[in-house]
């Protein structure tokens, strides 16, 4: 009888054991609060010497299968990147909703809202700059702040946009062209580039000024990579085991030196890849092989910017490296005439092609961009033209 008891005792334990490791199985593959907003579309609708005013439309997407969520609070907070003082210059924004079934309130209140499974909503924003003088604003870091509420829990989230305020006239530069032993170059000043920008549209902007038949057209591999808005705050970031560890073995200057900029890289790739890359390096390098870690764990190693690794107001994020990039120089090719290449180059003299048009040399590229001419500090010239020299 005894026996039994305990027989029935232990299947009775085991079934609630298999029970629970099913609940938790399932609590795992659950999304949560899986409500996405996007960057959205932005304009400049009133340009005036003491007045602009910045509207955008954003959307919000529930991604769930089966749950609501609820939007108990969205609001908007905005700072401002200029070339000079902002004293005198005020910034008044505004949430509007634009809910397809429900009108917003005139006294501005953001009342809680249920967006159902699978459903959208959409978001105007809407921010009034005034001053004595706007010339030197150049940028708007504009953050929306929202609660979202459900199965997860109650999760405060932020999403960053950048808008241009002022743009370069297309034919401006960064100073004149220099030689060098295999081509003539020209840095080209641009706006700040945004996710509102595609490199093709900034190259028919910018360049075309300057170019003519046979001329070479360079983009920087992180401005491509910010176009495609591959880039995320810190914050989105949760460091795991793997991360907080093997971060420290970097070098202070690299971008794999902090848990956040080492997790990115594990988010990407995968922690077991990350591992095998970091123990076959150490090993290759105690036998005077540098570099093999970069080698094993994916070109994207070698590409994380992390913070401050670029211009402001991306200086707050980590950057990850362009997708695709091949694709994109094959479109510039077809639509512009323009050969042309996305690059990675420093102060060091490293010149790293990611992708390049098949009619161009790598050597003509290493050598004409050796010298860095886009410069990697706020010169704000993503692009180069470079035209090369006749040989003979």
């Amino acid at each position: 009888m005894a026996e039994s008891i305990g027989i029935g005792v232990g299947v009775a334990a085991l079934l609630l054991g298999f029970a629970g490791l099913a609940l938790e199985l399932q609590y795992r593959r659950r999304p949560g609060n899986d409500l996405k907003l996007s960057q959205g579309d932005w304009k400049l609708e009133v340009v005036e010497p003491n007045r602009y005013l910045l509207v955008g439309e954003m959307e919000f997407h529930n991604q769930t299968q089966s749950l609501e969520i609820m939007l108990p609070e969205v609001r908007s907070e905005v700072s401002l990147l200029s070339k000079g003082s902002l004293e005198g210059i005020t910034c008044h924004s505004q949430v509007i909703p634009l809910h397809p079934d429900a009108p917003a309130r005139d006294d501005g209140y953001w009342f809680g809202y249920i967006v159902k499974t699978g459903k959208k909503t959409r978001i105007k924003v809407s921010i009034e700059i005034q001053g004595p003088d706007l010339s030197q604003l150049q940028t708007a870091w504009i953050k929306i702040n929202y609660i979202t509420y459900g199965p997860q829990g109650r999760i405060p989230k932020v999403r960053h946009v950048v808008v241009p305020l002022k743009y370069p006239e297309p034919g401006a530069t960064a100073g004149s062209w220099r030689s060098t032993a295999v081509a003539e170059v020209l840095p080209v000043k641009t706006h700040l580039l945004t996710h509102l920008d595609d490199p093709v549209e900034i190259v028919k902007r910018y360049i075309f000024p300057h170019s003519q038949k046979g001329d070479v057209v360079t983009i920087g591999e992180t401005p491509i990579a910010i176009m495609q808005g591959r880039w995320h705050p810190p914050t989105d970031i949760t460091p795991g085991f793997v991360a907080k560890r093997l971060c420290y073995f970097f070098m202070p200057t690299s971008s794999l030196a902090t848990a956040c900029g080492m997790q990115t890289l594990v988010n990407i790739v995968g922690p077991a890849r990350v591992v095998f890359a970091f123990v076959v390096g150490a090993i290759a390098k105690v036998f005077g092989k540098p570099g093999v870690f970069y080698q094993l764990a994916g070109e994207q190693a070698r590409l994380i910017d992390d913070v401050t690794g670029t211009l402001p107001p991306y200086d707050q994020f980590i950057v990850l490296g362009p997708e695709n990039p091949q694709k994109v120089v094959e479109r510039i090719k077809q639509e512009t005439g323009l050969s042309a290449a996305i690059v990675d180059v420093n102060d060091l003299k490293a010149v790293k092609i990611l992708a390049a048009t098949p009619d161009l040399s790598a050597a003509l590229l290493e050598q004409a961009l050796r010298t860095n001419p886009a410069g990697n500090a706020d010169e704000q010239t993503p692009l180069v033209l470079i035209r090369p020299k006749a040989q003979g």
